[in-house]
């Protein structure tokens, strides 16, 4: 059996790392990786396949610095020819990119089943592109891996599944969270070999903070509420910041780099020592979905600087807190006491969602 799988962003090359290791564990399956080129910095995505072993890529395409359509046109293009000369039995895509979106219409198009990770998650709001992805992935895919119940109910009042009348109805699976299996597959190494020293920083003595959504760092208004509130937490504790390409360049072009004063600047960090910083952390403060199940999985409370999230259980438990981007409300949030609930919840599964995901295609070729 062949599985076809596209890649293109940091967050994509966690939860392939779990996935890759579990297919390559089964010898009657060949996995051929597509690279879009997506996130093309060095850090951001060369480094990622050298520290989690991912296969390296078969197909790398090299799109990136483009507009949304631009992008997704030009992957459209090439993982369709891809799709032609390796005829895979699935194409596997994971989470919300341009290139989760491009591969699963390459793949529909030409009739090869799609199984896409990560499926039924919803903000809700249309005005983020992410969002627009997930819904037209998951209208046509196969084979629906959700990480969470509330994934699968999100599907259900939606009208998920389908039945095409060519096509066998939609299988709808609450796998659990590959990048829970990630945490848990690399944890010990981290704390081992990684060090709070290589950056003068003690136990639970910073803050740390992720900064890269559209919706914020297109918004000067927002981006400068944020960063108010950030320099005057910065008085407190060392806000430690790796900052974003997409937020440092919206900085230069504003001429807003003093935003930045005080604040203690890393460059884009690889997923192993971002892991590290996380672990302990007092605080996070971020607008990325992968960094609040982090949070969680690490017992750090979390901030979230956006106005919504996919990941509502880490609110109910109470160890996340939705602020969007205002100063005062980021503020209180960061001084607030959490309550938090007994963390032998599993809302993310039991850390074999990779297993589960490769024994469902595999059994299902």
């Amino acid at each position: 059996m062949k599985i076809l799988t596209i890649l293109g962003a940091r967050p994509q090359f966690i939860k392939a790392a779990t996935v890759s290791r579990a297919i390559a564990a089964n010898q009657n399956i060949t996995e051929v990786i597509v690279h879009t080129g997506q996130h093309f910095d060095a850090n951001m995505s060369d480094v990622f396949f050298e520290q989690l072993d991912i296969p390296k890529p078969n197909h790398s395409l090299g799109i990136a610095n483009l507009n949304h359509g631009a992008m997704t046109g030009r992957m459209l293009e090439a993982i369709e020819l891809i799709v032609e000369i390796e005829r895979p039995d699935w194409v596997l895509v994971y989470g919300d990119t341009n290139s989760t979106l491009a591969g699963a219409l390459a793949a529909a198009k030409l009739h090869v089943p799609v199984a896409h990770v990560e499926a039924g998650l919803r903000s809700h709001n249309l005005a983020m592109p992410e969002e627009i992805n997930r819904v037209l992935v998951d209208r046509i895919s196969s084979v629906l891996f959700c990480p969470t119940e509330t994934a699968v109910e999100n599907l259900h009042v939606e009208g998920f599944p389908f039945t095409e009348s060519k096509r066998k109805a939609q299988k709808i699976l609450n796998v659990g969270d590959v990048m829970y299996d990630a945490t848990l597959y690399y944890r010990e190494k981290v704390r081992e070999n990684i060090l709070l020293t290589e950056w003068g920083l003690d136990e639970k003595g910073y803050v740390l903070c992720t900064l890269h959504r559209a919706e914020n760092t297109d918004n000067p208004l927002r981006l400068e509420s944020i960063f108010d509130a950030l320099r005057e937490i910065n008085r407190d504790l060392p806000v430690v910041l790796p900052l974003h390409p997409r937020t440092k360049n919206l900085l230069e072009r504003l001429g807003a780099m003093r935003w930045l004063d005080g604040l203690r600047l890393l460059s884009p960090v690889p997923y192993l020592e971002m892991q590290r910083l996380e672990m302990d952390a007092k605080v996070i403060l971020t607008d990325s979905g992968g960094m609040q199940k982090e949070a969680y999985f690490h017992q750090v409370p979390c901030v979230t600087l956006r106005d919504e999230t996919e990941w509502v259980e880490t609110v109910t438990m109470g160890w996340n807190q939705i602020v969007g981007s205002n100063r005062e409300k980021i503020l209180s949030a960061f001084h607030r006491p959490q309550t938090h609930v007994n963390q032998t919840l599993q809302p993310y599964g039991a850390g074999d969602a990779a297993l589960r995901i490769t024994d469902y295609l595999w059994n299902n070729r």
